[in-house]
């Protein structure tokens, strides 16, 4: 899906673990008053087909940049959330020539959660903090996606080096997580900055880990502010 076109690079918007391009509804109209806008559905989530094998998080990052390339969105401006994070950021990395810059909301896994049972934890807790209409959307997502292809990418999840990752990207990172996600801690997201030559980290008042679709406009500004189009650009 794509909107009206801007002078400033296109944002393409990746969804996380079991989702979907549903919960960038509210984010994705924002951003479209100013910029192009991409939301992808990488496969087995949403409406792309489930492959007939095991795709691990270099081989989605592939797919992912082909889409890029194919939608004519290079120089994009990449946004992940979630697991989205790290698929973002793997792209960036392969295919340097196709993202100007990298932003991740409630990028995984948080070194306090590296067990399945922690992720799961910190996953009721959010539910808990979120408006019913962001879980009806998470949870109808999820059935879609099934079991197995969840759990298949939830092994690929648990085991990315994010930290070490993000180190390697040469494109300037925004690290956002709201105030009160429990899956992406503070710590964590300021140490995910700090590892990059050039990331930045900042926090979404109120919000949870669904941030994009519970605080739409504060997360627009943040990733408008971040990359703004070159008429509006500060030196």
């Amino acid at each position: 899906m794509s909107g009206r076109a801007d002078a400033g690079a296109p944002v393409v918007l990746v969804h996380g673990i079991g989702m979907s391009h549903r919960y960038f509804r509210r984010l994705a109209a924002a951003l479209r008053r100013r910029r192009t806008v991409i939301v992808v559905d990488l496969p087995g989530h949403g409406a792309s087909p489930k492959p007939g094998r095991d795709v691990d998080v270099g081989e989605m990052a592939r797919a992912l940049a082909v889409v890029l390339a194919e939608t004519g969105a290079g120089g994009c401006v990449l946004v992940g959330h979630s697991m989205g994070a790290q698929w973002v950021v793997e792209t960036a990395l392969q295919a340097e020539e196709l993202v100007s810059r990298v932003v991740v909301i409630g990028p995984v896994v948080d070194d306090a959660h590296r067990t399945v049972f922690a992720q799961m934890r910190a996953l009721a807790v959010d539910c808990l903090r979120e408006p019913p209409r962001v879980n009806v959307v998470v949870f109808t997502d999820y059935l879609r996606c099934g079991v197995r292809w969840y759990l298949t990418q939830l092994r690929h999840m648990m085991t990315y080096p994010t930290e070490d990752r993000v180190a390697r990207l040469r494109q300037p990172l925004l690290v956002l997580r709201g105030e009160r996600d429990p899956i992406a801690d503070v710590r964590w997201g300021r140490a995910l900055a700090a590892r990059t030559a050039d990331g930045r980290f900042a926090q979404v008042g109120g919000a949870a880990h669904v941030a994009q679709s519970t605080a739409p406009l504060a997360v627009a500004a943040r990733i408008l502010t971040f990359a703004p189009s070159p008429d509006r650009a500060v030196s």
